[in-house]
């Protein structure tokens, strides 16, 4: 998903002779691309939220950077070439990355609240229970060819411009901020569709969890909450165990699952807020 680290040396290189005296907030974000670059390890629900909110982080200073006469002058001069095309193509990619993760989140909401509240209504209801985690598993296989054509639109995405010049430095921080967003995106929409062998088809239903290991926990903390949703579905039909622990295991992870969603929810609106704007903002610099 990155450049090579040849490129990346070379841009931070150029990037800070952009100008000879950069503005704070070509320094601002040349110091969040610098963070984004170093940062990496796994997805879990804490990681994300912080990974969001430093993408709000950056957003922010690229729409500063939108609104300095430099950067429109530049953008201006390009207005019909191959660079402003392809951060025009980024912008709208980055969208349609953000619609997608907020409509997984929102519909997968709405099906852990019916799950959430047939355990509360019917309790060990086999036929109303069965029925709504049929509808869960089935929206997740949904949500998950979703998120797998809408992460197609990456490819090919990451190539860097070349040239020495101050207009190329400046097409390459606007760049590489795409590329930052891409990736969060990419994250984010991962950790959505979580593990594929426990979330794709009805049948899993059957392969009922006889034998399992119980995690440490420091281990726990980093299972993605869809994971630990599902294992305590099919924990819940499984014929051999105790309904009312069984249920009660699965409140806890509904509950903990949609607390981690609804703190994606608002980041994730956030940022598409500030997407619009700044995809606004290039349009606008070609209009005049």
């Amino acid at each position: 998903m990155a450049a090579s680290t040849n490129q990346k040396t070379s841009f931070r290189a150029r990037s800070n002779s952009f100008p000879s005296r950069p503005n704070p907030i070509i320094t601002q974000l040349d110091e969040h691309l610098f963070r984004s670059r170093t940062s990496g390890g796994t997805s879990t629900s804490s990681s994300l939220g912080g990974k969001l909110s430093s993408l709000q982080d950056l957003q922010d200073c690229v729409n500063k950077l939108l609104l300095l006469p430099l950067t429109q002058q530049s953008i201006a001069q390009e207005k019909n070439g191959k660079w402003v095309d392809e951060l025009l193509d980024g912008s709208l990619l980055a969208l349609d990355l953000c619609n997608t993760a907020k409509d997984a989140l929102l519909q997968t909401k709405e099906c852990l609240h019916e799950l959430q509240s047939i355990l509360r209504r019917r309790g060990c209801d086999e036929a109303g229970l069965t029925s709504e985690v049929k509808k869960y598993l089935a929206l997740r296989k949904t949500v998950n060819k979703a998120i797998r054509r809408a992460l197609k639109g990456m490819q090919n995405k990451t190539a860097f411009f070349t040239g020495d010049h101050e207009t190329t430095n400046m097409f390459n921080m606007l760049k590489e901020a795409e590329v930052v967003s891409l990736k969060a995106f990419e994250s984010l929409l991962s950790f959505i569709s979580g593990p594929k062998a426990k979330t794709t088809s009805w049948s899993l239903v059957s392969k009922l969890v006889h034998h399992k290991k119980v995690a440490s926990a420091d281990k726990e903390t980093e299972i993605n909450g869809f994971a630990q949703v599902d294992e305590a579905l099919l924990a819940l039909v499984d014929q051999n165990i105790n309904k009312s622990d069984s249920i009660k295991g699965v409140q806890s992870h509904l509950e903990s699952l949609e607390l981690c969603l609804q703190d994606l929810e608002e980041c994730l609106e956030c940022l598409f807020r500030n997407l619009i704007k700044t995809r606004v903002s290039l349009l606008n610099i070609l209009n005049h």
